[in-house]
């Protein structure tokens, strides 16, 4: 089997709420779509989600790097040659989620060619993951009632507030509303997105401490290297690397140097291979992991449930999966479902992304 052509389609579909956090607001999901073609007719499908505050990309600088640098150099390579994709996507730096979609692409050729699902091929460890609800920044009162809605219709008893404002009493209060109005049994940790400096940090820490949260992800900018490490060694739970870890290497760095101790694993930056790279590492240093959100589509959130779901260790914590409802339509042509804070795999060879034709020509941004 060959690769013989790699589109990289434009589209926008916008979100009836925006999500709002420090490092910036997402209203609309101006994503690429990936398909992968063959000689044989199979066709490999991801989603790229362009986050120029976080890795640099833009919708435009997707489709350049696919069609002008990847689709060429790739073109002619078998999609099981996985290794030498590697090595051929590695000669350009950075484009984390251009690369991450090409791979997640060839994961699902590789499933349909074999007529297995993809999670199955990666670990098959559940046929299901926990959902994590995404909280944005808004007033207390207003976090409480959406995590309530949440709880009541989808099941979802694991939430994860934005954090990172200023005033530091904003997120204070709303940890303190969330935990009163919540109870005990749910989950409820933060992330801040780089918007705090690591003292203040520390202080929102202090101020919480009655309030069991269990992780702080991405408290500050980790260039600020001492200050982080002393966060980190201060810290009564894990601190969480995201936006500083999207790769292998970066991964390996910050926890070498104590800029973190547990780790996000996003499939739309690293894809499967990358993926498991990072949590290779993990485990083998006994360090906790979380499946993180780019704010995906059901295309992306899919993707994240076939790996999550995979492993032992992704599976422990509630997966970021929930986001997508806030979207006013998806190109996925079966609709995810979150029933009882649970999504499951598709049990069907490959991935299971399935494109709506029509919706993704209603939505795309290159036609004439």
């Amino acid at each position: 089997m060959k690769i013989t052509r790699i589109e990289a389609v434009p589209y926008s579909i916008p979100y009836r709420k925006a999500l709002k956090f420090a490092s910036g607001e997402v209203t609309v999901a101006d994503h690429v779509l990936i398909r992968v073609h063959t000689d044989e007719g199979i066709i490999g499908v991801a989603d790229t989600p362009p986050r120029p505050y976080t890795y640099g990309e833009t919708q435009q600088s997707i489709v350049a790097v696919v069609e002008r640098i990847f689709a060429p150099a790739l073109t002619g390579i078998d999609p099981f040659a996985r290794s030498k994709v590697q090595q051929v996507l590695g000669r350009t730096i950075g484009n984390n989620t251009a690369k991450g979609g090409i791979d997640i692409a060839l994961w699902d050729i590789i499933g349909q060619a074999t007529v297995t699902p993809v999670s199955t091929l990666l670990g098959g460890f559940t046929d299901s993951m926990r959902v994590s609800h995404m909280l944005g920044f808004a007033s207390a009162q207003e976090l409480l009632d959406e995590a309530l809605h949440m709880r009541a219709d989808y099941g979802i008893t694991t939430f994860k507030l934005k954090v990172g404002r200023r005033p530091l009493g904003l997120d204070i209060e709303a940890c303190h509303v969330l935990r009163a109005g919540l109870g005990e049994d749910v989950d409820l940790y933060l992330d801040a997105n780089r918007g705090w400096t690591a003292n203040e940090a520390l202080e929102v820490l202090r101020q919480t401490a009655d309030v069991g949260l269990s992780l702080l992800e991405e408290p500050c900018d980790a260039k600020e290297a001492l200050s982080r490490r002393r966060l980190v060694d201060k810290s009564p739970i894990p601190v969480v690397g995201d936006e500083s870890v999207p790769t292998p290497g970066d991964v390996s760095r910050e926890l070498l140097a104590g800029g973190c101790n547990a780790i996000s694993i996003k499939t739309a930056r690293s894809g499967f291979t990358e993926a498991q790279q990072i949590l290779g590492l993990c485990e083998g240093l006994g360090v906790d992991v979380v499946m993180g959100n780019q704010i995906d589509t059901q295309i992306g959130t899919l993707a994240t449930v076939t790996f999550g779901a995979a492993f032992a260790a992704t599976t422990r914590r509630a997966g970021e999966l929930s986001n997508f409802l806030d979207m006013s339509d998806d190109l996925l042509a079966e609709p995810l479902v979150i029933r009882d804070g649970v999504i499951p795999t598709r049990r069907v060879p490959g991935v299971g992304a399935v494109i709506d034709d029509d919706k993704l020509d209603r939505y795309r941004q290159d036609k004439d």
